[in-house]
């Protein structure tokens, strides 16, 4: 090989390696964030994005907004609801459970757990 060619894979070589450790370093920052959402989301059977006066009042009557959800930013209001109250909230939209654009860009998500699981709290 030419020494130009040695000099442009080196030069292919850092950068890939600064990309890289940027990569770890935004990772490491978030502190467990996105494991503790993937968790939360393996246990859900459907995933909803509702409208942010639905999931008001649905904090209103009790139920717990996940952790994880404000660690995020924006905050995001995420809860884990049943099915026949999800299908009673107007404007509720499905989404697919994994994790997307779509699912992060909502503001108030329900999740309905599987069957016979109670939610996890990450």
């Amino acid at each position: 090989m030419s020494a130009a060619a040695l000099e442009a894979r080196a030069r292919e070589v850092k950068a890939r390696a600064a990309v890289r450790g940027w990569e770890y370093r935004q990772r490491n920052h978030a502190k467990g964030v996105w494991m503790r959402l993937v968790r939360l989301l393996a246990g859900a059977q459907s995933a909803w994005a509702i409208p942010g006066e639905a999931a008001a009042a649905l904090v209103g009557e009790g139920l717990v907004r996940m952790a994880v959800g404000d660690e995020l930013q924006p905050p995001r209001t995420i809860l884990v609801v049943s099915a026949e109250r999800v299908a009673a909230i107007a404007g509720a939209r499905e989404l697919e459970v994994r994790l997307s654009a779509e699912l992060l860009a909502a503001p108030c998500v329900a999740l309905v757990p599987f069957a016979g699981r109670a939610p996890t709290s990450p």
